[in-house]
């Protein structure tokens, strides 16, 4: 079967294959199983099966000052691990990112628990296989008895861990997520390593630029107190509920963290923003480790 080409472009490259130690202009090719990158002098193939990593926007501190907005790509050839890096024009770069991570995951079955948890509590939920499906900015794992869909924009948190399926040890991927008010834990076991990597990559494109955000932020005791006050009311709660002590320094601390993103206005109260749900989230890890 012919492949067919899912994005064509002209960027500046950096491969292993090429004489040169500074990136060329050069073309980009993506099917649904190879990624060429070709120039003048030089054409390196690599197979998407022997992609083990993808970071979008980090490039290494020796081609830090050749690259703005990039991606690099990690990859098996011939028993070394290569490493080659690519930079485009915005809106070719952001489409080549969205079907580069459609194609590395196509086809790929995981073990899904969802919700694992709802809140702080287990659910009965229990594990069935389902295939994923990328679209921009979401994660749909169809095929199993209840489908559902991820929003990344809605991520809160996500951790690698093991577990133990058949007898056998997977690597799996945890994460928490707020679809509406309740916060969700979802667990995505998968077949390998390789997978654990670049689903991981895919939920933090949009969680590590929040995740940023918030590790800029040095909110204080009070302001940790009334956010913590509407995460226990369910992430959503009238201003008389997250009183704690004198109603007009309450006012100033809601005000605040309105200006810092953290809580919003909603039709029934005072929300919680993703930002202010890790925070909170983040907090609570810290007292209870």
């Amino acid at each position: 079967m012919e492949e067919s080409v899912v994005a064509d472009f002209v960027g500046r490259l950096y491969t292993p294959d090429l004489d040169d130690d500074e990136p060329v202009r050069g073309r980009v090719l993506l099917s649904q199983r190879r990624l060429v990158l070709a120039t003048g002098d030089s054409r390196t193939t690599v197979p998407l099966s022997s992609v083990f990593d993808v970071v979008v926007g980090t490039v290494p501190g020796d081609l830090r000052s050749f690259f703005n907005d990039s991606v690099t790509l990690a990859y098996d050839r011939d028993g070394t691990r290569d490493t080659a890096l690519i930079e485009g024009e915005p809106d070719d770069m952001d489409r080549f990112v969205r079907v580069l991570f459609k194609a590395l995951l196509r086809d790929v079955t995981v073990t899904v628990r969802h919700p694992a948890k709802v809140g702080g509590r287990v659910t009965d939920a229990t594990d069935h296989k389902a295939k994923l499906s990328l679209s921009p900015g979401r994660i749909d794992f169809v095929g199993c008895p209840d489908p559902f869909s991820v929003d990344l924009s809605t991520v809160i948190d996500y951790e690698h861990t093991e577990r133990t399926i058949g007898g056998s040890k997977h690597p799996a991927l945890v994460f928490r997520h707020v679809p509406d008010v309740q916060t969700l834990t979802s667990i995505a076991t998968v077949p390998d390593a390789r997978t654990l990597n670049v689903l991981g990559r895919y939920i933090k494109l949009e969680y590590a630029e929040v995740r940023e955000e918030v590790e800029a932020l040095d909110p204080t005791e009070d302001e940790l107190e009334v956010l913590v006050s509407i995460y226990s009311a369910g992430g959503e709660a009238n201003v008389a509920d997250v009183v704690t002590g004198d109603a007009t320094r309450t006012s100033m601390i809601l005000d605040s963290l309105r200006e810092e993103g953290l809580v919003a206005d909603a039709e029934t109260g005072t929300t919680l923003t993703r930002k202010g749900r890790i925070v909170v989230t983040r907090y609570l890890e810290s007292v209870n480790a």
